[in-house]
């Protein structure tokens, strides 16, 4: 339904409700100024019979009376009947009467109208249709007796009357409501319409992203106020429009500078990786090559001691030695060019931390399909430690717990405070298939891996107990075969000098 029908309806339903009621209380006021007037008219009469009554009251008036009655009944058609009549002790008599219908007033009236000695108005139905009567009572001075006159004044007229009257009122009301309709109808567009189409059209071009066109606000009206605050609106909103661009600007360029950091902090970590299981490999080559080679050099330098050699054999025996110091030498360097750095302890907050180290494993975890829940208490004790090393820890038990879960699954990251450990505990845990009991105490073992088709591997739990020690912590893990496994980082809460 358009607003202009709900208008011309709206418009419609109130015009008839207001003439319907208007009408009524026209009608209702007329029929009470008539009633009035009639009621005058009855009064008028019945003092002029009391009049009569009483200064001719002989029997040569009474006869005038008479005929003075019946000349005003027949002088006035809507006169129905005149009655006189009087009360005296012994009861009531009737005096003098005339009238186009019978009627004999009720005794009971009568004598409720002579205790209250005033004039009492009564509706009347007679043979011959609806009429007002009147009972008027006056004292005689002489006797002491009570007149009383009785009128009644057919009131069919008054009917006819209001029945013209509404007749009219219906004629004009519809005349008027056909005139409100039609100048509705031709001044809804200039006042309605036009401005409405203006404010639709720059709503479209606002849909359409344009937000520079603006409703003429000209006019002082409703119309003209919503325009007003359209126009304002639509400022704001150009307004938002560039302050959120140069939000996602600014944004853009913390992305970017955040991402550069993330990928220097990735890469950082991988090297420290990297050397960290160069320096176990090498370790065990020291190890390995090392005892047998120091066994060498000793063998050697013994049979030069006590032996007597000819030139060539001494020189050969020399040889071996000078080989195997050399090999030595050769190993000691590459153990140093492969000795993860000193650690550089800092500053730092769990939330930082976490922060820092989270969006490195997220691409592979959203890969995998895998659920992540990160949960740590507020208010925990900054801690003072190696950032890269131990993010490097972090990031090899996520990587554990996604080769474990292989696709979906669920991994929860969190950290509280240990009061009794003084300690703050990180934990990694997964709903994975856990692993055996019997291998609890090798998966931290260097190069231990129950992976043995994939190359080198072995060495992430390792290099995360390696950093717990540097940091005077301790790695713990708990595990059930079917129920997953979850590893703990105790990391000790530095004392407040240290921090200093």
């Amino acid at each position: 339904m358009s607003v202009r029908t709900r208008l011309l309806s709206v418009t419609l339903i109130g015009l008839i409700t207001s003439i319907a009621i208007w009408g009524w209380m026209q009608i209702k006021v007329l029929d009470e100024l008539l009633i009035q007037h009639h009621q005058l008219r009855l009064e008028e009469i019945a003092d002029s019979v009391n009049n009569f009554y009483e200064h001719f009251p002989t029997r040569k008036g009474l006869s005038a009376l008479d005929l003075t009655l019946k000349e005003q009944i027949q002088l006035d058609e809507r006169l129905a009947r005149i009655d006189v009549l009087t009360k005296h002790r012994g009861g009531i008599e009737y005096v003098a009467g005339a009238g186009r219908v019978a009627y004999d007033w009720p005794e009971e009236t009568i004598v409720s109208v002579v205790e209250k000695m005033k004039p009492q108005f009564f509706k009347i139905d007679t043979e011959a249709g609806a009429a007002l009567g009147i009972l008027s009572p006056t004292l005689s001075p002489k006797d002491n007796s009570i007149h009383i006159v009785g009128v009644v004044s057919f009131s069919q007229w008054r009917k006819d009357l209001l029945a013209q009257t509404r007749k009219y009122l219906i004629i004009s009301s519809s005349i008027l409501l056909l005139v409100v309709v039609t100048l509705i109808i031709l001044t809804f567009d200039w006042l309605i319409g036009k401005p409405l189409k203006s404010i639709i059209n720059v709503i479209d071009e606002f849909q359409k992203g344009n937000y520079n066109p603006r409703i003429d606000s000209l006019r002082k009206d409703e119309i003209g106020l919503v325009a007003e605050h359209f126009n304002i609106m639509a400022e704001e909103i150009n307004r938002v429009i560039s302050r959120n661009e140069e939000l996602t600007k600014h944004l853009r360029n913390r992305v970017q500078e955040e991402t550069f950091k993330v990928a220097q902090l990735q890469q950082e970590v991988s090297q420290l990786q990297q050397l960290a299981a160069m320096g176990h490999l090498v370790a065990n080559l020291t190890h390995d090559i090392g005892t047998p080679i120091h066994s060498i050099r000793g063998f050697a330098q013994l049979l030069l001691e006590k032996g007597e050699w000819s030139p060539d054999v001494k020189r050969k025996l020399e040889l071996i030695e000078q080989q195997a110091e050399r090999i030595h030498l050769t190993v000691q360097n590459i153990k140093k060019m492969t000795r993860v750095p000193e650690p550089h302890f800092e500053t730092t907050t769990v939330e930082n931390l976490l922060h820092d180290t989270l969006p490195l494993v997220e691409p592979h975890i959203q890969k995998a399909g895998i659920k992540l829940t990160v949960n740590f208490e507020e208010g925990m004790p900054p801690l003072l430690l190696d950032r890269y090393r131990i993010q490097t820890a972090i990031l090899n038990l996520i990587q554990n717990a996604v080769e474990a879960l292989k696709t979906g699954g669920e991994i929860k990251i969190s950290a509280q405070k240990d009061e009794y450990q003084k300690a703050v505990v990180f934990k990694v845990q997964d709903n994975g298939p856990g692993i055996e009991p019997h291998l609890l105490e090798k998966v931290s073992e260097p190069f231990f891996s129950t992976h043995k088709d994939e190359g080198v591997r072995g060495l992430g739990l390792a290099i995360v107990n390696d950093i717990m020690k540097s940091h005077g912590g301790k790695m713990h893990i708990q595990s059930k075969p079917g129920e997953g496994t979850e590893v703990s980082l105790i990391l000790p809460i530095a004392d407040s000098q240290k921090l200093t």
